[in-house]
C-alpha cells in the first residue's frame, strides 16, 4: 500500500472518529467538564488511540475540547448565555436563507435533502442520538449549502458546533425525539412547494423548539 493510500485512509479514520466525537459532545453522551483519554476513546469507537488523538486535536480547535498533557482532553462547558447567543444568532441566519432558497432547488438536490431528513427520523426511532445530532446538521448545512454562501455555511457549521443539546435524552425517552425529527419533513415540504414565507417561520419555529426542549430552556 502507497504513503498515499494509507495517508487517505487514516485522514478519512480521523474524519469519522471526529464526527461522532463532536455528535457526542453535542448531544451531552461526553459530559462537559469530564476528560477522556484517547486510549478509552478508542476502545469505545472500536479503533486505535492514534485516529482518536488526531480528531480530538482538530476539536481543540473548533473549541469543543480542551487539552490536558498527561491526562487526555476535557469537554469545554457552555454557559446557558452562550447557547441563547447561538441561537440568536442562528435565527438571524438560518430561516432568511431557508426563505430564499425555497422553490429554487432541483429535483437531484430535494431528493438528497428528504433522504438526509429521513435519516434524521430513521436515527430518532432507533435511539442513536451521536447519529441524530450528526445527520441533522448534514440535513441544515445540506438546505443551506443551496444560497451558495460558503462563508455563511462556515459560520452555521461553527454555531451549531457550539450548542449543547442536554435534553436530547429526555426528549428520547418521553417520545417526542421522533416528533422533533419529523419537523425536517414538514420543512422539506414547504422547501419542495415554494411557499418561502411558510419555510422561514417554520424553521425559527423549530429552532426555538430546539433550544427549549432539547436545553431545558423556554422556547425562543
Amino acid at each position: 500500500m502507497s504513503s498515499t493510500l494509507r495517508r487517505v485512509r487514516r485522514e478519512n479514520l480521523r474524519d469519522s472518529v471526529k464526527r461522532a466525537i463532536r455528535s457526542a459532545i453535542i448531544s451531552g453522551e461526553m459530559e462537559p467538564g469530564r476528560v477522556y483519554s484517547a486510549p478509552t476513546l478508542g476502545e469505545t469507537f472500536g479503533v486505535s488511540p492514534t485516529p482518536v488523538r488526531e480528531a480530538m486535536l482538530d476539536l481543540v480547535r473548533e473549541g469543543l475540547v480542551i487539552s490536558l498533557p498527561n491526562k487526555g482532553f476535557r469537554v469545554t462547558e457552555v454557559s446557558e448565555s452562550d447557547l441563547d447567543d447561538v441561537a440568536q444568532l442562528r435565527l438571524l441566519i438560518e430561516p432568511p436563507t431557508v426563505r430564499q432558497v425555497a422553490g429554487t432547488i432541483d429535483a437531484a438536490g430535494i431528493e438528497r435533502l428528504r433522504e438526509q431528513a429521513g435519516k434524521i427520523v430513521e436515527a430518532a426511532k432507533s435511539g442513536d442520538l451521536i447519529e441524530y445530532v450528526a445527520c441533522d446538521l448534514d440535513f441544515h448545512l445540506g438546505l443551506l449549502e443551496h444560497a451558495g454562501n460558503r462563508l455563511l455555511l462556515d459560520v452555521v457549521a461553527d454555531l451549531r458546533a457550539k450548542t449543547r443539546l442536554l435534553g436530547l435524552t429526555p426528549l428520547l425517552e418521553s417520545g417526542r425525539l421522533v416528533e422533533s425529527a419529523e419537523e425536517h419533513l414538514v420543512i422539506m415540504d414547504l422547501v419542495e412547494a415554494g411557499r418561502g414565507d411558510e419555510a422561514e417561520a417554520y424553521l425559527r419555529r423549530h429552532i426555538g423548539h430546539v433550544r427549549g426542549l432539547w436545553a431545558a430552556q423556554p422556547e425562543a
